[in-house]
């Protein structure tokens, strides 16, 4: 944000007058720092048979998930499998985009679509996000159960951000499961898919999650962003 301070001019006697100038905000407030706001989102993962196909059938039910307050916000493929596709839209009501996900018209849509075997609807809320734009288009989505979501956190911050950047990660958003808030999900920006495929099932990642309690082993999904 832009501060102008502005010394205004006025005329009195044929003379040209200073008034005094506005107060300028201190330093540390003059300048707004902009808040995150965590939102809401539904994740559908499946199968297709043609990306092609699939695509142009989706973009076309845009329209039926507006009404059910459901936006677009992003499609990846997966890398291992360009057929596993990953969408994740916005919703500004669960139990709406609950009922979508049952609508007998998206069952058709899918299968005219040529989506193969059944998809899996998550809903989460985002607490962390970055979109600030980078060239890393691969992606590693890790979901898993923790026992306590505050102890998880503080084992996860201490581990920071620069030591997940050596490891070829870049942090890019934190969510919880709506359902279960100790379900968790990241997502990371892949800078090194070698390496971060090293580290993400090492020894020491192993033990790391252990000690933060996370229950059972996480699932893992690495794949391309399409778009935004």
């Amino acid at each position: 944000m832009l501060v102008f301070t502005v010394a205004f001019l006025s005329c009195k006697n044929n003379k040209t007058e200073k008034t005094e100038p506005e107060e300028v905000m201190p330093k540390d407030t003059a300048t707004a720092v902009a808040v995150f706001e965590p939102f809401k989102v539904i994740g559908i993962k499946h199968k297709i048979a043609d990306y092609e196909k699939w695509r142009k059938e989706y973009d076309a039910h845009d329209s039926m998930r507006m009404v059910y307050g459901i936006s677009h916000y992003m499609v990846g493929r997966g890398i291992d499998d360009a057929n596993m596709i990953m969408i994740i839209d916005k919703i500004n009501d669960v139990q709406k985009a609950k009922e979508f996900s049952v609508l007998p018209n998206l069952k058709e849509t899918m299968k005219k679509a040529g989506v193969t075997g059944k998809p899996e609807f998550t809903y989460y809320e985002v607490i962390r996000n970055d979109d600030t734009p980078i060239d890393q288009k691969d992606r590693l989505m890790v979901t898993h159960r923790v026992k306590d979501f505050d102890a998880w956190l503080k084992v996860y911050d201490a581990e920071g951000t620069a030591k997940r950047m050596e490891e070829g990660f870049i942090d890019r958003g934190m969510a919880r499961s709506i359902d279960d808030p100790n379900m968790v999900t990241l997502v990371f920006a892949i800078t090194d898919m070698k390496k971060a495929k090293e580290n993400i099932t090492s020894e020491a990642k192993k033990k790391l999650m252990m000690d933060a309690g996370v229950e059972g082993a996480p699932q893992m999904f690495f794949y391309k962003i399409t778009d935004y």
